[in-house]
């Protein structure tokens, strides 16, 4: 078959260097960029109180207790920081390491549904996803989730797939890896882990009226695996916290979904763009493979790429109908669109049809997008502050470099389209790596301003390390992380609220008694906006700078510096 002459020894070398260079690429990253608020630092420090606290039940965050979410990610980051010490790629450690690991599945799993190229071709396409490249670089629960999801679903499709009808023994291990993927999903957001899969299969079943699969889901023993897996937990912080139960299962799920209690609301097509560019370079694949599915559609045998389309669209319906809207929330969808727009090229190849005028197109397209972009250099940070026009500068330069670099693979890429289509596909897929992983890094340039780093350092030796950190009137999400210190909570307490209202004696609810417990505390310290530092200034507070940013100021009682 043409498909598989195209796996030669010199295209295996070539994915080989290119696998080799990204994987580099992917995790030396990681440490380029400062944390930014708000996943970044909340999860960094929640990690990092765990360590040293050694309270591995219990999450917190500044010493308040934090139940939006189980502690699967916390736990994984801790450990990391217990092994490797507190730094950035520490902290983004386990969403490089889930967010590669799916890479290599999707890969895996491609092959062995639809054959050796079609794997190399989900690998390389994933990979190359914009969404896929910036959430496997940053610190937040959105990617471990998705990692442990696309691991039960592809467990589910390497479980049912033809191969293993006659193989009873490799059927069941298969599903019991994937009810033990539902439930490390469990631990990393919640009951989402198996309600997004119970979906899905729901969703199949009525769609192909294939009933038949739940006599081949193993259900009893996959339950007591899921259960050995997220039970204990469960129980035992509810046992701590006996107010555990309420607030998780139902504010943080119920309410979540059909209220606006987490003000995180957005129109129904909210998700449809973020599919749109995180998966740009494939969108022709996309529509091909629906388009394909449509008219492959039987109901006298499972069909993988049937539960791949139900799964797109059980998340894309479900989020989309959801009152609570995040862009991290459509990430699952990626892996299984990798999968899909693999097997449409591959078809393709597979019938002798060589890319050479479709595939053309598609390159082309990019490379005028790329030139077309520099024209529109200018307009990067165009409304932004004048305090801002440095960082934009330099943001600019970045964008430029990936522009380049999108141009250049792109072509490269159409040029090769009639001599090798495997590598020109890769160099294409590369090319989209090495722009979105360029795009995202150069936003340290930005990111800087908004991180608590740089002030931190400024002050952090001089905080005696007894002294009490008030945070007034803000929730820095930074800023604690980075001065290795928990912070007390004065006149608010935004997403604390409930681990304040739970232990009152650990936060100070009004500005008065703030200003009282300041006058008579000579060793205290505060984190506060510029605002409210002059506001408590005309009240005649005494206050000595430590230092400050654009967003922040840090100040101590001048009674600290004659204790020292």
């Amino acid at each position: 078959m043409y498909a598989n002459r195209q796996v030669t020894a010199f295209n295996s070398l070539a994915l080989f260097v290119l696998f080799v260079v990204a994987t580099i690429l992917w995790f030396g990253t990681l440490d380029y960029r400062h944390l930014i608020p708000t996943d970044e630092g909340r999860y960094a420090q929640m990690a990092r109180e765990m360590m040293v606290s050694g309270d591995y039940i219990t999450p917190r965050y500044n010493d308040y207790k934090y139940f939006e979410k189980p502690p699967l990610h916390i736990w994984a980051t801790a450990i990391i920081f217990k092994l490797f010490g507190l730094g950035e790629w520490q902290a983004r450690l386990w969403s490089g390491i889930t967010s590669f690991f799916t890479i290599l599945l999707v890969g895996f799993t491609a092959a062995r549904l639809y054959g050796h190229l079609t794997g190399y071709l989900a690998a390389l396409i994933l990979l190359s996803s914009p969404m896929w490249v910036v959430g496997g670089h940053f610190n937040a629960l959105d990617m471990g989730l998705s990692a442990f999801l696309n691991l039960a679903l592809c467990a589910l499709l390497l479980a049912q797939h033809a191969d293993a009808e006659h193989h009873a023994k490799s059927r069941r291990n298969w599903m019991w890896l994937c009810w033990l993927a539902m439930g490390l999903a469990t631990l990393s957001k919640g009951l989402i882990g198996i309600v997004i899969p119970g979906m899905v299969l729901f969703a199949y079943i009525l769609t192909r009226w294939d009933w038949k699969i739940l006599a081949r889901l193993h259900i009893i023993s996959g339950l007591f695996i899921y259960l050995a897996i997220t039970a204990p937990w469960f129980i035992a912080v509810s046992i701590q916290n006996p107010e555990f139960p309420h607030f998780f299962f139902i504010h943080e799920h119920f309410e979540r979904f059909t209220a606006d209690a987490h003000r995180r609301t957005a129109p129904f097509y909210f998700f449809i763009p973020l599919v749109v560019v995180g998966f740009l370079p494939w969108m022709p694949q996309f529509f091909q493979s629906a388009w394909q599915t449509l008219k492959q559609y039987r109901l006298s045998q499972f069909s993988a790429n049937w539960m791949l389309w139900a799964w797109f669209a059980v998340i894309f319906i479900f989020f989309s109908i959801s009152r609570s809207k995040l862009p991290g929330y459509i990430m699952p969808v990626f892996p299984a669109l990798a999968i899909l727009a693999a097997k449409s090229i591959s078809d393709y190849l597979e019938s002798n049809v060589q890319l050479s005028k479709a595939w053309r197109l598609q390159t082309m397209v990019f490379v005028l997008l790329g030139v077309i972009g520099f024209f529109f250099l200018s307009e990067v940070g165009r409304d932004g502050q004048p305090d801002e026009i440095e960082a934009y500068q330099t943001y600019t330069i970045w964008i430029g470099v990936a522009l380049a670099c999108l141009l250049t693979f792109s072509l490269i890429s159409s040029l090769l389209t009639k001599r090798n289509a495997l590598l020109s596909i890769a160099i294409y897929a590369f090319g989209f790596f090495l722009t979105a992983t360029i795009a995202g890094t150069g936003h340290e340039a930005l990111g800087r301003a908004v991180s608590g780093y740089d002030l931190a350092q400024t002050v952090k030796k001089q905080i005696p390390k007894d002294a009490k950190i008030y945070s007034v009137h803000l929730l820095d999400h930074t800023v604690p992380f980075y001065l290795e210190r928990n912070t007390i909570m004065v006149a608010f307490t935004d997403e604390l609220t409930f681990g304040a209202e739970q232990e009152p004696d650990k936060w100070v609810p009004t500005l008065e008694a703030f200003i009282s417990i300041w006058n008579q505390d000579p060793s205290a310290v505060a984190l506060m906006a510029p605002g409210q530092y002059e506001e408590l200034k005309t009240l005649g507070l005494p206050m000595e700078e430590l230092g400050r940013d654009g967003r922040r100021v840090i100040v101590r009682h001048p009674g600290s510096a004659l204790r020292q």
